[in-house]
């Protein structure tokens, strides 16, 4: 009992010692010190105890002045890299620039039981260049140790009101305490939007007449807001999922009206009809649609004269394919320029498929433009125009009542398919002449890998015989663009990963460079495991998981395939007479809540052919985090079956 209670005792230190942070002010107190770690994230390298933000106009430079403070727990020795603080300062090459002020840096430690505290000399803060817009100001902090705090403040003053200073909530380390105080004068008026999962827990809002004053006497009143969001997880990057912009905890701030103290008005942030025609008539892209007279002469009589609208279609992308190479540019909106293209035969993904727009309309073919956001650039945001969220262009096309999407900067791309990059939800369908709309980014179709094979296992205790693998959808794309550009790498890429296999005559069969399928057979001869006068053959031979891509205790951001997937295999092993079949692998089948996703597996043995037939189906090419722990186990049980799943034999005595 004496033992039981010890052991309490202790583990109730542990817990206080993990816990007890002062996360309500920039104070340091020995507790935050002593502290060792931190329960509710036992992975974390470092944690922010505190920090805070203020934002507010100056009285006197008219400028957005920002006063950051924060207090940071070093955990491990990962997180020393939390010891070094990095400032982007943005300048507009016009002498318009951020500046930095009054850094002031402590590291805490305990020493002999006693806080040793260690200043940042100011020897310690450099500067460098960063690119054309941006500069650096980083410096860091000295004497750091497993268990030291951070305490660090400075201020940022800029002149570009047109974006008020965001503020993230949310980082790759946990925090306790994060808090944003902004002082908005009425002057401007900004759109607010705050992204992410996690919610606040203090939101407030209050009016401050007469904050902003200047020299003739006008004054303004100010929109005082706080925000403050308590026990923040650390944001971790996991696959299947878009830019970490789409979902880390932030707030942010977009220009919508200018009110000067002369009375005049300036509306920033337009209406999506008034920016659908700026986009028309203000930016090289609009006018680029309209050069319809420069392309007339470009494609041979054998396209023009084409009856069969969708052969046409189909042959004009495969004119683009051939005759024009995307300089991975994604100039979309401005610098772009068809005449360039067809003169240097590469240009920036605007050009492109603005010319095949062209092509597409001069030959009576209905086609639209969509604007859109990639994967990497984050969603478009729909509440009010932000033309700088657009970065890429394709074109939607209507032939004999069946819709296809369509972009000519790869020529790996099928009829009808566009870039994995460009699979972000939706995007701006441009319509000059009516009504420009949304559009919905859905891929209808499903994408498969698909093993099939039929072996014999012989009197050599050998596995062999013929293996067909085929692919389609976006699977097909990946495989060909892999095969096509070297083979032979195609091909030692299998005899590397599999090295206990001996492969032989690869041959692809009814595979060109834009098939929708991609087809591959080869010969396989393999040894399976052998102890004592046991055989262990593993029917799964070829893997399409080695681990489970999902690995967090909780996501709460989206599972973002892109597309709908299978996964199937379709096996006939044979086994030689000669030897007892002891055991098959046990069938199994596993599915998601509401019927999105299944796993069956079926294992059937007449005398000596054992059949197995396997199939993993994602039926939503995006899975909201409530079917994260759904499709961690469902990945769980196919890794399982992939690697454990055994016939067992004995040659026959």
């Amino acid at each position: 009992m004496k033992y039981f209670a010890l052991c309490i005792c202790l583990a109730l230190s542990t817990l206080q010692a993990q816990n007890n942070y002062n996360s309500e002010s920039f104070k340091v107190t020995r507790a935050d010190i002593e502290s060792t770690g931190f329960i509710n994230d036992s992975t974390a390298n470092a944690l922010v105890i505190y920090e805070v933000g203020d934002s507010y106009v100056d009285n006197s430079s008219y400028r957005l002045n920002t006063t950051i403070k924060r207090k940071l727990k070093i955990l491990n020795r990962n997180g020393f890299e939390h010891g070094t603080v990095a400032i982007y300062l943005y300048n507009n090459n016009n002498g318009r620039k951020e500046k930095i002020e009054d850094i002031n840096a402590t590291v805490y430690n305990i020493v002999n039981e006693k806080v040793v505290k260690t200043t940042l000399e100011k020897s310690s803060i450099f500067e460098e260049h960063y690119n054309e817009n941006y500069t650096i100001v980083k410096f860091a902090l000295p004497n750091l140790k497993i268990g030291s705090v951070i305490t660090y403040s400075y201020t940022v003053e800029t002149p570009f009101m047109h974006k008020y200073k965001s503020w993230y909530f949310q980082d790759k380390i946990p925090k306790l305490h994060s808090e944003y105080n902004a002082s908005i004068p009425g002057n401007w008026e900004y759109n607010i939007k705050l992204v992410g999962a996690n919610k606040l827990a203090t939101k407030y809002s209050t009016i401050e007449k007469n904050c902003l004053q200047i020299s003739n006497g006008a004054n303004s009143s100010c929109g005082i807001y706080k925000y403050i969001m308590k026990d923040i997880p650390a944001f971790i990057n996991e696959d299947f999922m878009t830019t970490q912009l789409n979902y880390l905890s932030r707030i942010e701030y977009e220009l919508k009206v200018f009110r000067g103290f002369d009375g005049t008005i300036e509306n920033i942030t337009k209406t999506w009809k008034t920016t659908d025609k700026e986009i028309e008539k203000d930016t090289d892209l609009g006018k680029q649609l309209r050069r319809t007279g420069i392309v007339k002469k470009l494609l041979k009589d054998s396209i023009t004269t084409e009856t069969d609208e969708l052969t046409k279609a189909k042959k004009i992308l495969k004119y683009m394919q051939k005759e024009y190479t995307w300089n991975k540019n994604l100039n979309v909106l401005q610098n772009v320029s068809i005449k360039d293209l067809i003169t240097e035969k590469s240009g920036n993904v605007g050009e492109i498929n603005a010319l095949l727009y062209n092509l597409l309309i001069t030959n009576n073919i209905d086609a639209k433009p969509i604007l859109l956001s990639t994967r990497r650039n984050g969603f478009i945001t729909r509440l009010y125009p932000v033309i700088s969220d657009f970065n890429y262009l394709i074109i939607k096309v209507n032939i004999q009542g069946e819709t296809y999407l369509l972009d000519a900067t790869d020529d790996y791309l099928t009829f009808g398919q566009i870039p994995f990059r460009c699979l972000n939800s939706y995007g701006r369908l441009l319509d000059f002449d009516s009504k420009s709309e949304w559009y919905s980014i859905h891929i209808k179709d499903y994408s498969a890998k698909i093993f099939r094979y039929n072996l014999d296992f012989d009197e050599t205790k050998t596995l062999k015989g013929k293996v067909n693998y085929s692919s389609k959808g976006y699977h097909s794309l990946y495989d060909r663009e892999r095969y096509f550009s070297n083979i032979e790498t195609y091909k030692n890429d299998y005899i590397n990963k599999y090295s206990t296999i001996a492969f032989s005559n690869f041959n692809t069969k009814d595979t060109h460079k834009t098939s929708e399928d991609f087809n591959l057979d080869f010969q396989i001869e393999h040894a399976p495991d052998e102890v004592g006068n046991t055989i262990y053959i593993n029917p799964y031979v070829f893997k399409f998981f080695d681990k489970n891509p999902f690995q967090l205790q909780e996501r709460s951001y989206p599972i973002d395939f892109g597309y709908k997937d299978t996964y199937t295999y379709g096996i006939q092993i044979n086994i030689d007479n000669t030897f007892d079949i002891k055991s098959i692998p046990e069938p199994t089948s596993l599915a998601l809540p509401n019927n999105k996703g299944s796993f069956i597996c079926s294992v059937k043995q007449e005398e000596h052919t054992i059949t197995i037939y396997f199939k993993l189906t994602f039926k939503e090419a995006i899975y909201e985090p409530i079917y994260y722990d759904g499709l961690k186990k469902l990945l769980e049980e196919v890794i399982n079956t992939q690697n454990n799943s055994l016939i067992v034999v004995e040659k026959k005595q």
